[in-house]
Order: C-alpha cells, then structure tokens, then sequence
C-alpha cells in the first residue's frame, strides 16, 4: 500500500498553492514516489480552467474586485469554478500505478470518497449523468478539475461545507447553465442560524476526506498533519 501524508495547509493564497503543487509534481517525477493530499481553504479567487469559455465569468470585474475576488488562469482541466472560506479544496498529489492509469477512474474514485464524505454528514450524494463532480438532488456540492502528467496528479476537488454561495451569482460554475450550487451547511440546515456559513466542522470534514480518499485509493494515509 503506498504511503501518503496528509497536510492541513489552512488558508492559503490560490498561487501559494498552485506553485507548492507543481514543486511536488516535479519531485514524484523525479521519483521520490511519495504522495501527498492537501486539504485547505483559499480566499476568494475564480480560477480559469484550460477549457473555460470566454463569457463564463457573467459579473462585471469591478463588481468582482470590490467583492474581493481574484482572478487566476490555471492549468487544470474544465472551465471557471469560485474557491473560497468555508469551501474544502484538496490536492491528491499521486503517482498513479500501472493499475490505476485511467483518468476516467481517477475522477470515479474522488467523486466516490467525496459521496463516501457526504453520507458520513447524513447527505446523500450522487454523480450527473453529463457532469463531473457530486451532486445531490440536483445541486451541485463538488467540483472536480484535476491535471495529470506522465501518471502524475494534480489540481483535485472543491466541496462546499460552509460556502457563501452568493459568489457563485457572479459566474457559470464549472460552464453550467442554470446550476444551482449548495453546501453541506445548506443541506443539513446548519444555514439556518443566520450566519452564511453555519456551523459545520471543517476539521470533521478534513478528517472525513481524508479517511475515503485514503480507502478509495489504497493508500497508506498519515494522520492529518498541521502546516508549520
């Protein structure tokens, strides 16, 4: 079973993370075959898929700087999606074996160990007949967009916890016309306390992910490390 550390980076900034990914994709190439999963918050950045389109951001970009919102072009997968508090991102950073080499796998595994979260949270997730990601009862929870290089992983998942989903107003998530986005905090009525991002335990979730990522991908997972 290959070994993987699980860190806790906290917040940290959308570019922090994007470079601390790609030093770590160089280092497994190189052949240090360790894993690593990283589970964090940023502050608010829309970030621009290699297959986004040009209209998938509808809000003007004054209205989106006065809210805070960055702005980042990235090198995964799929089309413009909003990270920020209260919304659980993690990077699976793997060295996939000969075994698991399917990229269509990779992505049924992690929307596997995110419904496997959502059930531990008395929600019941399920996957779209057209679009990645998870979903429950028509509302869109996670989204995946993941990059893969010589067998390598990177970029990975955003699950909603306890997400100010009014951000989502100022774009197409993921290029989905009509989607309507939800959390955990909205589904288990932790929302309902008047606070835009209830009461759910990141930490709890944290631990949730990692556990299923863990049994999804046959990993060997540390206990959930603190970034120093």
């Amino acid at each position: 079973m290959t070994e993987c550390r699980a860190i806790d980076l906290g917040v940290i900034p959308y570019r922090e993370a994007f470079l601390l990914q790609k030093q770590d994709v160089m280092r497994i190439k190189q052949g240090d075959s360790s894993d690593v999963l990283y589970l964090l918050e940023h502050p608010h950045v829309f970030t621009i898929g290699r297959n986004a389109s040009v209209d998938a951001i509808t809000a003007d970009h004054r209205l989106i700087e006065s809210r805070g919102v960055e702005i980042v072009e990235t090198d995964r997968g799929g089309d413009v999606t909003y990270h920020g508090p209260g919304q659980l991102v993690g990077y699976p950073l793997f060295a996939l074996e000969e075994s698991r080499r399917d990229i269509r796998r990779f992505v049924f595994d992690l929307e596997a160990a995110l419904i496997d979260t959502l059930r531990d949270f008395g929600i019941a997730g399920e996957r779209h007949p057209e679009h990645r990601g998870v979903w429950t009862e028509g509302r869109k929870i996670a989204s995946i967009g993941i990059r893969i290089s010589r067998w390598v992983t990177c970029h990975g998942f955003a699950l909603n916890v306890g997400t100010d989903l009014s951000y989502f107003d100022l774009m197409t998530p993921c290029g989905i016309d009509g989607v309507q986005m939800t959390s955990i905090a909205n589904e288990t009525g932790a929302n309902e306390i008047g606070t835009p991002t209830g009461t759910i335990d990141m930490a709890a979730v944290k631990e949730s992910v990692a556990t299923h990522i863990a049994h999804r991908f046959d990993r060997n997972m540390s206990v959930l490390e603190k970034s120093a």
